[in-house]
């Protein structure tokens, strides 16, 4: 009788373990995608940091020259690898090879003003890779002389990470991190 009551207390039956790994399994799968949207807004965070340093350094640009320029080794707060007008954040900054980061572009349009002038980030894996394995498929753009950023859904999970991003309920294709899209509109032509 001894040893019925030790072994008793002293133990989990299969069933009690079975029943712990069930669980833990279950509140593991409702906690992974909320890890991944958690880790992809970090990346979105990087890429606005990376974008709004360069939107302040094509305004400086602007005032010295009266232009913008095209290429990051005139931006005097370039990455460290940047050149031409397209830079990678993850792996070969001129490549992308070996990344999982975002691709960024300057687009120094001056048609007679500088409305459509603006950096972008386009969320990208390996350059040699096609973009089908990414979860989260969307890019980002600010205008240089403006403070919003809008953010483009390219399916399902991008867009709803974008109304995220947005501070909106209803994910769209399209939105403005304002929460109504009407600050993310090229500027006036009245700087």
């Amino acid at each position: 009788m001894k040893n019925a009551n030790l072994s008793r207390l002293g133990g989990f039956t299969l069933i009690e373990l079975l029943v712990v790994v069930l669980i833990i399994g279950i509140l593991a799968a409702m906690a992974m995608p909320q890890y991944f949207k958690a880790v992809e807004r970090s990346r979105m965070t990087e890429a606005v940091a990376i974008m709004d340093s360069v939107a302040k350094a094509q305004r400086r640009k602007y005032m010295q020259r009266n232009t913008f320029t095209s290429n990051f080794e005139a931006l005097d707060v370039a990455p460290k690898g940047a050149k031409g007008e397209n830079y990678y954040t993850k792996g070969d900054p001129e490549t992308g090879r070996g990344g999982n980061g975002f691709q960024i572009n300057l687009y120094p349009i001056n048609l007679g003003s500088f409305r459509a002038a603006q950096v972008s980030a386009t969320r990208v894996v390996d350059a040699d890779s096609n973009d089908s394995s990414l979860q989260y498929k969307y890019s980002l753009s600010r205008y240089y002389m403006n403070d919003n950023v809008s953010c483009i859904g390219s399916n399902q999970a991008g867009q709803e990470l974008c109304a995220d991003f947005c501070g909106i309920d209803t994910p769209t294709r399209w939105c403005c991190d304002d929460g109504n899209g009407a600050g993310c509109n090229a500027p006036a032509d009245n700087f």
